[in-house]
């Protein structure tokens, strides 16, 4: 369970970091965490792709990781593909997020845990990046659909799972078929049939926030709506259709008691 979190000065800037999470690593090396290559030098990183940003998993001995660095989109990224303009420390996108996983993780919401964040201020810009925990066994909705059509049981379990987010006021700012998580071992479709929460889980919360209810809900899945719609024209016909959004939200609605439409 996470702690609230330990600021870490560096030469550069600061670190923000679960000390539990961390271990008995010594402070001058953690900074290392966050570079790619010393991970690689170790065989210990694999790529991933995951958005606009820079992703990879990081799996050594029982730290199963995943190292994000954060990247811009849109026209901006021409300017700027890594730099944010520097507006504060409460302002680091990279903190903000790793302080929200906190909170969610300790409510006990289906979120990664986070593990480390920093930012590399030069002037007036800085760069950042986050380490979470890999929720193993999993992989993106997008994924799974690209292998097969879903049962309604799994659906429903979707549906379930933003309803979880949404009653606990987490506006989730790009709520996608990349960033919803599900159970590839096999037991998610047994385990969605009776009812379990555990194998659908929410993934990057950069610019997410917690709200009061309101249409924001709405938007998220409206979103996620599009997102489904998009991928599922490159695949066979049948993966994602009309009858499966209405099992997904009928999963929204019993778990909300109404709800968004």
């Amino acid at each position: 369970m996470t702690n609230g979190g330990r600021r870490i000065a560096t030469a550069t800037g600061a670190m923000l970091s679960d000390p539990d999470c961390l271990g008995n690593l010594p402070q001058d090396a953690r900074e290392s965490l966050f570079d790619p290559e010393f991970w690689r030098s170790r065989g210990e990183l694999s790529e991933v792709r995951r958005g606009r940003g820079s992703a990879w998993f990081i799996a050594s001995g029982a730290r199963q990781w995943v190292l994000r660095h954060f990247r811009r989109g849109g026209f901006i990224a021409r300017l700027s593909r890594d730099g944010y303009v520097w507006t504060g420390e409460a302002g680091v996108r990279a903190f903000a997020e790793w302080r929200l996983l906190d909170v969610l993780t300790r409510r006990g919401l289906p979120v990664p845990q986070p593990v480390a964040a920093r930012y590399q201020r030069t002037g007036l810009r800085y760069r950042c990046d986050l380490i979470t925990r890999r929720i193993v066994n999993a992989e993106p909705l997008s994924a799974a659909l690209a292998r097969g059509a879903l049962p309604e049981p799994l659906w429903r379990a979707v549906g379930a799972t933003v309803a979880r987010l949404h009653r606990a006021g987490v506006d989730h700012a790009d709520l996608n078929a990349h960033n919803l998580l599900v159970d590839v071992a096999g037991a998610a479709v047994k385990d969605a049939a009776v009812g379990r929460e555990d194998i659908v889980w929410v993934i990057d919360f950069d610019r997410g926030r917690l709200r009061e209810q309101g249409a924001w809900a709405s938007r998220n899945l409206r979103r996620l709506q599009r997102s489904l719609v998009k991928i599922s024209r490159d695949l066979p016909s049948g993966r994602f259709s009309d009858e499966a959004w209405e099992w997904l939200m009928a999963g929204y609605r019993a778990a909300t008691g109404g709800g968004a439409e």
